[in-house]
């Protein structure tokens, strides 16, 4: 007994063996307690059959990493300040368990906050577009607190730090005006929800489909199969027609008839074409058909039409121009052009 007794009271490095299996069992209790966690939480995840258990499944997912490496830290922590250390060196120690220890509570709430927001976005709470953009500026929050108390926790101080970076950052800001205007841009365009990656616009000299809205610029490809890049800031400063918004599309056209056109000719062609919503379906019933001008060459008739949404717009156009041009020519109606006559004195 004695002899087993002198042996665990041996010195390793300033510490009996004793001590050094005592710290060494602490370790390996938190390991297996790890192992444990982690058969537990696989478990848990392969059942959720409900929402509320969905949302288990994922905080857990989610914090499982965090916690171990807490529980491991702990442990390492309390198994270095039971041995016979210096003072200088525990100081050490418990600032570095102390930055560790915040660091990884700012882990583990970043990725609860992500989750959060997921939720909401299953709820139609949030826009699509938006999302990314609200958990990269959460995120970013999160870990800047952290980091900042971490450091003051740690005795290291962060005011000069922050003053540093507090004249930096204007310069920077100074020296970015743009990208910082195209990036409040890009999430009023977010925020605002009127305009999407899909829509038919207008804008300035351009007409074409929405490819993609980021924070710094938004591509738009014309009907000339070309792709034009618009500063956010320029698009938000500009009028952008939103033709995708529109209940239907109004179409307005002029038929020019020859003057030898009879009254009774003219009529009938107005009915014509106030009858044409009842052989194509994709315009509506409420046309006008008005004999509007004596023009230089022709009596004009003009028609407006509305076609219905989501028509094809161009195949719908020809549609009824191609019935115009059918119904005029088997009623005899001729078409004019620019004629001039000229008179000659004696």
């Amino acid at each position: 007994m004695d002899i087993k007794t002198n042996f665990m009271d041996n010195i390793l490095l300033g510490n009996t063996l004793n001590q050094w299996i005592i710290s060494l069992s602490i370790v390996a209790g938190a390991a297996l307690l790890c192992w444990i966690i982690s058969l537990s939480s696989k478990s848990v995840m392969g059942k959720c059959p409900t929402k509320r258990q969905h949302f288990v499944k994922l905080t857990v997912a989610a914090l499982k990493k965090p916690v171990i490496f807490g529980i491991i830290m702990a442990a390492v922590y309390f198994a270095l300040i039971r041995l016979n250390i210096n003072a200088s060196t525990i100081a050490t120690i418990e600032k570095i368990y102390s930055l560790l220890a915040i660091l990884n509570v700012t882990w583990a709430i970043a990725k609860f906050a992500n989750i959060l927001i997921e939720k909401f976005q299953e709820q139609k709470h949030f826009d699509n577009k938006l999302l990314p953009l609200l958990k990269r500026a959460i995120l970013i929050v999160i870990w800047v607190i952290g980091i900042i108390t971490a450091l003051n926790n740690a005795g290291i101080k962060v005011t000069t730090l922050l003053g540093a970076l507090g004249v930096s950052g204007i310069a920077a800001a100074l020296a970015a005006q743009d990208t910082l205007k195209n990036i409040f841009g890009g999430v009023t365009i977010f925020m605002d929800g009127h305009l999407h990656i899909g829509d038919h616009v207008q804008f300035d000299a351009y007409e074409g489909v929405i490819q993609d809205i980021n924070l710094r610029s938004t591509r738009i490809k014309t009907f000339e199969d070309r792709v034009v890049t618009v500063p956010n800031y320029k698009l938000m400063d500009a009028s952008v027609i939103n033709v995708s918004t529109e209940a239907r599309r109004r179409v307005l056209i002029k038929i020019g008839l020859t003057y030898n056109t009879l009254p009774e000719k003219m009529k009938e062609a107005i009915e014509i074409l106030k009858s044409i919503p009842q052989n194509i379906s994709e315009i509506d019933s409420d046309t006008i058909a008005v004999f509007s001008d004596f023009g230089d060459s022709a009596l004009i008739i003009t028609y407006i039409y509305y076609i219905k949404k989501p028509s094809d717009i161009r195949e719908s156009t020809s549609k009824v121009n191609f019935t115009i041009l059918e119904c005029f020519n088997s009623a005899g109606l001729d078409f004019a052009f620019p004629t001039q006559t000229v008179y000659i004195g004696k």
